[in-house]
This record gives structure tokens, C-alpha cells and sequence, in this order.
């Protein structure tokens, strides 16, 4: 093979960055389309400014990356991890921030493999390994010692002094357009994940913080005539308008949708829109316009609160864990458990919760709160979280690369796991009916929801102020068996009336304690969704 004219680093750094805003940045200028029109002058100028402005900010980095020794390899990493970003966002229509890189990195094994795919290997060879491989081959001239210094200090002057000419001439142009529209730098690769990654990093090693107490106070309610056990079932992935019982129009809850004494909560939205913020936050006692996920690691949660009152907790986990929310509690995380009825390649279905639960129950001496978190409807193999009975909706998706599906077909899968997520709650409740040593609840509501190719957007961990109602607003309903009814007062005509108004992940907290009779000033009986309708039980505010 020819050998390859030597380039200086300033040309190397050049044809990158160039590189860079072309081949890798494609979901940024599809949005910038989007907002400014190149069919007139203004719009036109905007977009050859903004070309530049991006060019030369990358250039002006690259310049201080690209030095004898260690210039290729950076250049080769940030290559490779550019490739792979820019394959998820063009593929899914993601955005990239701090909640989404701590979303990747909390992820397990089965989700990752959902996510490789043939078309992602082919863009990562084509725009990460073959690029490095060119790169690699380049000969680069270096100039001796200060010579290299004093020629890239001027580079560098040059660019920062075409930065400030380009901000000087569309600065308030510019600063509108980041004002109105924040996705941008969402979308912009590879400072998104650079910046994200690095944020989050940050506040992972921050310095350690003692575990603050919560609930001191809290006491557990009289005894019952029998133990009273609320299983709260959370839920993950699924959206509230593709329940039938919210109106959606296929049969996606036969069996819940045939029973009398479901209440469903139709306005219900989700705090964040990802699991990994949406699971801690709808355990703290922090609303989620104060909810932070480094103050919540800090910091104890409803399970520590309602163990400390004297119940029993116990969670089983078919999710990717539970997001430290159960750390102090008896944990059961059946997610990679190989069971053969119910489990293959490391996934398991979401029955397998219900898999030895009659036998705890009819253990119990005392109140207790279950958490049962689901697989749900997780995506985007979303064909493979339902058992083969379960495909009523046809023709499905049967791929993790989404834009290479019909919409209809994607819906589909996503019915299906809507329909199995309905059977599951059905035998949940069931199996509850069938234990007579206790008066038993259920409470079911999803982490958050899901975007299925409106807009081009797909799966979710959108930012949550620019986050598509689909990704935030989820199913919940509850059931109360007649004893439970009996013993708390609890109207099941008055939680009817009452269904219709707006609720969020902030109203758990409160109405479980509510629930379970658990007394502490820490709980807001406005707050609380059953407050209103039970007429025994009801904790006081100390």
C-alpha cells in the first residue's frame, strides 16, 4: 500500500473536527432543521454560523488532545465512543445526559445485549475502527520542541479569536435559540456525553456522606385481627394511554378490565423518565422538584421508614436491582435466576415474582409491605418480554434496531407486554384472594413510559422538562380485598369518585404510610390518595 503524505497536528485536528460535525452529528443538525429554516437568509446564515462555531470550538479542543504519543490514542477512544453514541441517537432518537449515562451505566448484562446489534458493529467499524485504523497509519510531522509549542499556541489564538468573531456577529441569535430550545446541547456529539459523563462521575466520587435517618418516630399501627400485606408492584416501561382501562382502544386488559373492584388512576405521571431516577425518587419523602439522586443515596427511604415502624419489607427484583432503594431491606433479586419454567438465557419472566409468594405469605405474622419490580415492558426487545401465549397483537417487531420496523408493528410488541403486565397483576391479586390469614392490598404504578417512534423519538431517559408526555405519564390502580376494606374503613365508591384527579410518584410515599396505619411527622395527609376515603387507621400527624 502507498504510504500516506505526513499532516501536520493542526490539519489532523482540522480534518477531525470536521470530521466530527459531518459524520457524528447528524440527530443535531436534524433538530437545528427543525427550528431554522435554510429556506431564507436569516435561517440560512444561522446554519453556516453555526457550522463554524461548532467546527472551530471541536478544532480548538482536538488542538490541545493532538500531541507526540498520545494524540492518536485519544483521538482513536473519542473516535470509537463517538461512533457508538452517534449509532443510539440516530437509532432511538435519544438524548444524552447526566440521568441518561447513569441510566447506561446502572443497566444489566440482558438489557446491553438487547442493545448489540448487527447495524451497531457495522457503524462502529465504519465510523469508529476504520477511521482509527486511517488514523493510525498517518503519519503525523511534529515539529521539534518550542517550534511545536509557539505554532500551537497561535492556532489556538486563531480559532479563539474566529469564536469570538462568530459570537460577536450571532450572539443574540445564538443565545435564543440555546434558551428556547436546551436539547441542543443534548444532541451535540461529542460534548454530551463528555459532559455527562464527567458530571456524573463527579458527583459518584464526591466525598462520602453519612446515611441520614429518617422517620425516627414512626410507629406501627395497632394490630389487626390479621396481618395486612400490601404488595406494591412497580411497574416499568409502560404507558398510561395503552391501558384499555385509560380508554385505549385494543383489549389490552381483559382480565383487570372484567373485575369490579380495581381502582385505575388514569392522571397519574411519573417523577423522572428513567428507571434509575424514577425508582429512588418515587421512595424518598422529597417531591420531585427537590428530588435529587445523590441527596437520595444519602439519604433513607419509605422502606427504611416502614421497616423501622416494625412491618416487614421484602423485595423481589426482575429489573436491573433496584437502584440502592433496598439496600437495608430483606432483598430477593430473582433476575438472573436460571428457572426453567419461567427463565432462559439469564431473563426471566415476570411470573416468576409470584413464584413462592403464596408460601410467604401464609408466613406472615405481622404487617408487611412486598415490592415486586417488574421487567414490564422494557425495551426495545420488547418480543421478548412476554411468554409466545401472550402474542395477541400481530405482526411484532421481533428486532432491537426499532427504526428498521413499521410503527404498527412495534406497537404491537408493545401491546403484547402491556397484556402479560395485566395477566401478572391478575394472578397477583389472585394469589392474594387465595391467602385467608390476611387482609391484603395491591398497588401497582410504572417507573415511567415510553416514546415508540412519535417524532422519531423511541424507548425513554429523555430529559424530563423536554420529555414527551408519553415517556411521563404512566398507569396506577389499586385493589382492596374486603377485609382490608373492613379493617381501615376504606370506601371503595369514595376512591371511584376520587380517580380522576391529577397524581404523581410524590403520593406514594405518604400513601403507604397512610396504607399501613404507620404514624410519623413526616407524613402529609394531603399527600396521601386514600386519605380521603378511609375512615379507620388513619395516621396521625405527629
Amino acid at each position: 500500500m502507498k504510504a500516506l503524505r505526513p499532516v501536520s497536528p493542526e490539519r489532523l485536528a482540522l480534518l477531525a473536527a470536521v470530521g466530527l460535525v459531518l459524520a457524528f452529528n447528524l440527530p443535531f443538525w436534524q433538530r437545528l432543521l427543525d427550528i431554522v429554516s435554510p429556506l431564507d437568509g436569516h435561517g440560512l446564515k444561522m446554519l453556516g454560523l453555526a457550522f463554524a462555531l461548532v467546527t472551530t470550538f471541536f478544532y480548538w479542543v482536538l488542538l490541545l488532545l493532538i500531541w507526540p504519543r498520545i494524540g492518536k490514542p485519544l483521538l482513536g477512544l473519542l473516535l470509537l465512543a463517538t461512533a457508538a453514541i452517534s449509532y443510539f441517537m440516530n437509532q432511538y432518537g435519544v438524548l444524552i445526559d447526566q440521568d441518561m449515562v447513569r441510566n447506561a451505566l446502572q443497566t444489566d448484562g440482558a438489557e446491553v445485549r438487547d442493545l448489540l446489534t448487527v447495524r451497531m458493529a457495522l457503524t462502529v467499524l465504519l465510523l469508529g475502527v476504520l477511521p482509527c485504523w486511517l488514523i493510525w497509519r498517518l503519519p503525523v510531522a511534529y515539529r521539534p520542541g518550542w517550534r511545536m509549542l509557539g505554532r500551537r499556541l497561535v492556532q489556538l489564538g486563531v480559532a479563539s479569536s474566529v469564536l469570538v468573531a462568530i459570537a460577536a456577529v450571532g450572539y443574540q441569535d445564538f443565545a435564543s435559540l440555546f434558551r428556547n430550545h436546551r436539547e441542543l446541547r443534548f444532541a451535540l456529539t461529542p460534548l454530551n456525553y463528555l459532559q455527562a459523563t464527567s458530571s456524573y462521575l463527579r458527583r459518584v466520587n464526591a466525598k462520602a456522606q453519612p446515611l441520614q435517618p429518617i422517620g425516627l418516630d414512626a410507629k406501627a399501627a395497632p394490630a389487626h385481627d390479621k396481618p395486612r400485606v400490601l404488595v406494591l408492584v412497580v411497574g416499568e416501561t409502560a404507558r398510561a394511554d395503552h391501558f384499555a382501562l385509560n380508554g385505549y382502544a385494543q383489549p389490552t386488559n381483559p382480565q383487570l378490565s372484567r373485575r369490579s373492584d380495581i381502582v385505575n388512576y388514569p392522571n397519574t405521571w411519573s417523577c423522572g423518565t428513567e428507571t434509575a431516577v424514577s425508582v429512588p425518587c418515587m421512595f424518598s419523602a422529597l417531591p420531585r422538584e427537590q428530588f435529587d439522586t445523590d441527596r437520595a443515596r444519602h439519604q433513607e427511604n419509605l422502606l427504611d421508614v416502614l421497616q423501622r415502624a416494625g412491618l416487614t419489607v421484602w423485595w423481589r427484583d426482575n429489573n436491573s436491582g433496584c437502584k440502592e432503594v433496598c439496600n437495608r431491606v430483606e432483598r430477593d433479586m430473582r433476575y438472573d435466576e436460571q428457572h426453567p419454567k419461567y427463565c432462559k438465557d439469564g431473563e426471566c419472566f415476570d411470573e416468576i415474582l409470584i413464584d413462592g409468594l403464596p408460601e410467604r405469605l401464609s408466613q406472615l405474622k405481622r404487617d408487611a409491605v412486598i415490592v415486586l419490580h417488574q421487567k414490564g415492558s422494557h425495551g426495545p426487545a420488547y418480543y421478548k418480554r412476554y411468554p409466545e401465549r401472550f402474542e395477541q397483537f400481530k405482526p411484532v417487531c421481533r428486532t432491537s434496531e426499532l427504526q428498521q420496523c413499521n410503527r404498527e408493528d412495534i406497537i404491537h410488541a408493545f401491546d403484547n407486554t402491556i397484556l402479560y403486565t395485566d395477566f401478572f397483576l391478575s394472578e397477583v391479586i389472585r394469589t392474594l384472594e387465595a391467602q385467608p390469614n390476611v387482609d391484603s392490598s395491591l398497588v401497582y404504578l410504572s417507573d415511567h413510559g415510553e416514546s415508540l417512534g412519535e417524532n422519531g423519538m423511541y424507548l425513554h431517559a429523555t430529559p424530563y422538562l423536554l420529555a414527551p408526555d408519553a415517556q411521563k405519564h404512566i398507569p396506577m390502580l389499586a385493589w382492596f380485598s374486603p377485609g382490608w376494606q373492613r379493617s381501615s374503613g376504606l370506601g371503595l365508591s369514595c376512591l371511584q369518585q376520587q380517580r380522576q384527579a391529577r397524581y404523581s410518584q410524590d403520593n406514594l410515599f405518604h400513601s403507604v404510610l397512610g396504607l399501613m396505619g404507620v404514624s410519623t411527622a413526616l407524613y402529609q395527609r394531603e399527600l396521601d390518595m386514600f386519605a380521603g376515603c378511609r375512615t379507620k387507621s388513619a395516621p396521625p400527624a405527629l
